[in-house]
């Protein structure tokens, strides 16, 4: 048996082992946490099954030897690996040194570094002097930019692909190129999430009067209050589905007004409505769309309106494109928000998506619609 390793000891090995067993991750994933190799990691598990091995109780004789089987396809697959290595050698040595010194340092979490410099044909003190080798201008402006990305891309809740990325980091007097900030980004693994398919929940089946449709897909204006749209959709939490409501400035595409209920009924509807009109105030003539849901043609929302000097817009039956504009405003909260948690209350849904809303979507997150700026901008620009 050998001696236990002088710098971590033997507490240190042993939990190391426990981990391995007990904890249901990777040995990668656990070497990377303890920062030690993966080579060493896997020295100290075959220092304890050799110990298992001196007197295994009858009960594991058929573990062992299912651990044994194992033990030889991961030292197959080590196997392999390593004739892989050597046969890139050649690949890389037409590269140059920088470029192998570089797999090198990459790789040095799982291979040891004088194992690896030997397989690719360079001496470990070359590898340790361009270890240490300032780096060269654009490097060090690539590190200075990457702090940007990262930045930007976690106060956008990871949604931020390039082309708004390039926007974001230009706003900040940052002089930056598309291509380099792909590069960026797919090099430290930024990817901005994608969308999902959405789906709706409109109840037409009613006897409430349905409103022409006056916007008929034209959903361009030339100021705020001119066109809202309105529309609900829904949220999974652990005590059950959350309902959304939303009043949307088509001009801006910002959200006037928004509610939530544990209940899918005309007074959630109402209540982001009239948040919206208390917040704008908006003049008459302005037109109101929505699709036929019931909520939206019940008596009491359609007098709310009326009440203010409000035009009133539906959607065709069964159009969805009628009301797009808000369709893509749920898509995108849906995207950047909701699919990536698992909200345990409706209270807690609440809050979150009254921040996403007041405190990125319509101050903060630019629209490639509005030539990149946020709904907040926008207004202030064209006022």
């Amino acid at each position: 048996m050998g001696k236990p390793h002088r710098r971590f000891g033997e507490e240190f090995e042993a939990e190391a082992v426990r981990l391995v067993e007990t904890s249901g991750r990777t040995q990668r994933e656990i070497a990377e946490d303890l920062g030690i190799g993966l080579s060493t990691l896997r020295r100290w598990l075959d220092k304890r099954r050799e110990r298992d091995l001196e007197a295994p109780p009858p009960e594991r004789q058929e573990d062992l030897a299912a651990e044994l089987k194992r033990l030889r396809r991961e030292n197959e697959i080590l196997r392999q690996e390593r004739e892989i290595l050597k046969r890139a050698a050649n690949f890389f040595r037409q590269g140059g040194k920088s470029m192998r010194f570089r797999l090198i340092d990459a790789a040095k979490k799982e291979f040891p570094v004088q194992r690896l410099c030997k397989v690719l044909g360079v001496s470990a003190s070359g590898y340790f002097a361009w270890k240490d080798r300032p780096a060269c201008r654009r490097q060090r402006d690539d590190m200075v930019l990457l702090a940007h990305v990262r930045s930007a891309f976690a106060l956008s809740n990871g949604t931020y692909g390039s082309p708004r990325m390039v926007h974001e980091l230009r706003g900040n007097g940052l002089p930056i190129g598309r291509r380099r900030v792909a590069r960026l980004m797919r090099e430290n693994a930024m990817k901005a999430r994608q969308k999902r398919r959405f789906k709706r929940t409109t109840d037409s089946l009613h006897a409430f009067p349905v409103a022409p449709n006056l916007l008929d897909q034209d959903f361009t204006a030339t100021g705020p209050n001119q066109k809202w749209g309105a529309d609900i959709s829904y949220v999974w939490t652990r005590e059950g589905w959350l309902y959304l409501a939303v009043v949307v400035d088509l001009f801006a595409r910002r959200v006037v007004g928004w509610a939530t209920s544990d209940r899918l009924h005309k007074e959630l509807a109402l209540s982001a409505l009239r948040r919206a009109v208390t917040v704008r105030r908006p003049a008459a003539g302005l037109i109101h769309h929505a699709d036929r849901g019931s909520q939206y043609c019940a008596i009491d929302y359609q007098a709310e309106l009326r009440k203010h000097g409000i035009l009133i817009s539906m959607s065709g039956k069964g159009n969805c494109f009628d009301n797009a504009m808000v369709e893509t405003f749920f898509k995108t909260l849906k995207a950047e928000l909701v699919w990536r948690v698992a909200f345990q209350s409706r209270a807690e849904a609440t809050d979150a998506i009254g921040r996403y809303i007041d405190g990125f979507y319509n101050p903060v997150r630019r629209h490639s619609a509005l030539d990149f700026v946020s709904p907040l901008q926008f207004e202030r620009l064209a006022a």
